[in-house]
């Protein structure tokens, strides 16, 4: 039985460096746990083929014994619980029988019909094997008759990373072992403008905002468009060529302004134009990305496959920034990412939510060939782990713990559940008009 209280072996705790012999150390950490890779070593040193099957047998023994349950073992959820923190945060817990729990997070805009929602597919989960991922993912999503939106892509979300970290924890491996192991030593990520400041990471995203207010009228007057370029060149001055800034728009500019600004910001080489107009009319998206050599990306909105096959077929944005708590969990952003491969479009996941939200999304990049940076990981969740995160130098570490890799404090959880913050109203201070934020 899984002991959800013994230590985690190497968290994401310790940061760890780029070259020589922390890489080496990696390497052969990494060596230890996946035995396919000790066999064929054995095969490269010229192991005649009885001895190679000798090895394998012991191979497959010593991997069985290092699983907390063995592959032939009955494992069925008992249960699943939401949790909705006052800070709109969703967590989804999914328990099984052998005692193994696993965590996913669900998308906070509709906090609490998204809790409802997971709720609502607890009668089909009880009784299952969750080590059956993608097929639970099939069943949730296409046993609706109305497909998609943004609420059961969420609840799928959440169920799929929770699935997958009951999987891992079973097996005794971390997610990307099972998605064909590490593409990377260690992960980059991205923080706030005060992180870059300190020098904690070397990459971090800026709003747009001029005269105490956003870019929301639908042509923004030369003062408007000064103030944003000047704030932004005294920021590249401040802080030097080599480190990346990128802009966000926000999906709150219209596409009259957006032109304007892309044009203005183009000298200063910015690290993206984030959603620099909202993302329900992909033409237009695709028409600013002709427009300009600075990338545009998008895809905080964007959900499943489908969503965005039509951003990369029209060429729309050359990064794409799929959320795992929103776009279709794990198992999606795994198939986002080959599409987006095949276009030569790297993925910068997007991530405002918690630790469940971080640790899905690193198990993505540590895994595809085409990841660029990580939203999100300059936060340590020390509020809500046992473990926190802990990044060195604008990176974080490769997790080797099991399933998700971390260990969510459930007193500490608990201490935070209540009614979620409402998310802001923005109104034009002239005419009262509704506007984005």
């Amino acid at each position: 039985m899984y002991d959800m209280h013994k230590p985690l072996p190497e968290s994401f705790g310790a940061g760890q460096s780029a070259a020589g012999s922390n890489a080496d150390r990696d390497d052969a950490r990494h060596d230890d746990q996946i035995s396919r890779r000790r066999l064929l070593g054995c095969a490269g040193l010229g192991a005649g083929l009885f001895g190679l099957a000798q090895h394998a047998g012991q191979v497959e023994a010593d991997t069985q014994s290092r699983a907390e349950v063995p592959r032939r073992e009955s494992i069925k959820i008992t249960k699943l619980e939401t949790f909705v923190l006052k800070n709109s945060w969703v967590f989804v817990k999914v328990s099984t029988n052998v005692g193994i729990v696993g965590w996913g997070e669900m998308l906070k805009d509709r906090s609490t019909t998204c809790a409802a929602g997971a709720k609502q597919v607890e009668p089909y989960l009880l009784g299952k094997d969750p080590r059956r991922v993608v097929h639970h993912w099939q069943a949730i999503y296409r046993h609706a008759f109305y497909r998609g939106g943004p609420v059961l892509t969420s609840v799928v979300s959440g169920i799929d990373q929770a699935l997958w970290d009951i999987k891992g924890k079973a097996l005794g491996v971390p997610v990307y072992e099972m998605l064909g192991g590490p593409t990377r030593n260690k992960i980059r990520v991205y923080g706030g403008q005060g992180d870059a400041e300190k020098g904690i990471v070397n990459a971090f995203k800026i709003g747009i905002r001029a005269g105490g207010r956003g870019a929301h009228r639908y042509v923004e007057n030369p003062a408007f468009v000064g103030e944003v370029t000047e704030n932004f060149a005294k920021l590249r001055e401040s802080l030097g060529p080599k480190v990346d800034i990128g802009i966000d728009f926000h999906g709150a500019v219209q596409p009259q302004t957006a032109l304007l600004l892309i044009k203005a910001l183009e000298p200063y080489q910015p690290l993206f134009y984030e959603e620099p107009v909202q993302c329900q009319n992909v033409d237009v998206l695709a028409d600013l990305a002709g427009k300009t050599h600075i990338p545009i990306a998008t895809g905080e909105r964007v959900f499943t496959k489908w969503g965005f096959r039509e951003i990369l077929e029209k060429k729309a944005a050359s990064i794409l920034q799929p959320d795992v708590c929103y776009a279709g969990g794990i198992t999606e952003l795994r198939l986002i990412a080959g599409m987006a491969e095949a276009h030569y479009v790297p993925l910068a996941p997007h991530n405002p939510q918690g630790p469940c939200s971080l640790a899905a999304s690193c198990q993505v990049a540590a895994s595809i060939p085409n990841f660029m940076i990580q939203e999100g990981g300059a936060r340590s969740h020390a509020d809500l782990l046992k473990v926190p995160f802990k990044q060195q130098n604008g990176f974080l570490p490769l997790p080797t713990g099991p399933g998700l890799g971390i260990e969510i404090d459930e007193d500490k959880l608990l201490a935070q559940v209540g009614p979620p913050s409402k998310y802001p109203e923005t109104y034009d201070s002239e005419d009262g008009s509704v506007v984005d934020w």
